[in-house]
């Protein structure tokens, strides 16, 4: 089969797919507590891609100090707690990541 024409039926069902969820959703009612607990699907659905990447980064656990990763998250928790500022946060993480990766591979012989 065309590769073309594949990409295009699959775009097509799931264009058909979604399209039918938005064009009822005028006329559906959610209660107010199914609402509300839809509030924390993006927050977890983030950290359940973010922890794997962060504490797994081989497969296998590690929590030490030589995690780079690690002490990046470290950072970004500790500045969005403390700065409440989205830019500010990932800017700092990624500084710290790279920064302190840079330090452990100086360190290492």
């Amino acid at each position: 089969m065309n590769d073309w024409l594949l990409v295009a039926l699959m775009a097509l069902v799931t264009f058909s797919i979604r399209y039918t969820l938005l064009a009822f959703s005028g006329h559906l009612r959610l209660s107010p507590t199914l609402v509300r607990a839809l509030g924390y699907v993006p927050p977890v659905v983030l950290t359940a891609i973010v922890v794997p990447a962060v504490v797994l980064p081989e497969g296998e656990l590690w929590l030490g100090w030589q995690n780079a990763r690690l002490v990046g998250a470290i950072a970004c928790v500790a500045l969005a707690l403390w700065r409440k500022n989205l830019l500010l946060t990932i800017a700092g993480g990624m500084t710290a990541f790279w920064g302190w990766q840079w330090w452990i591979g100086s360190q290492l012989p």
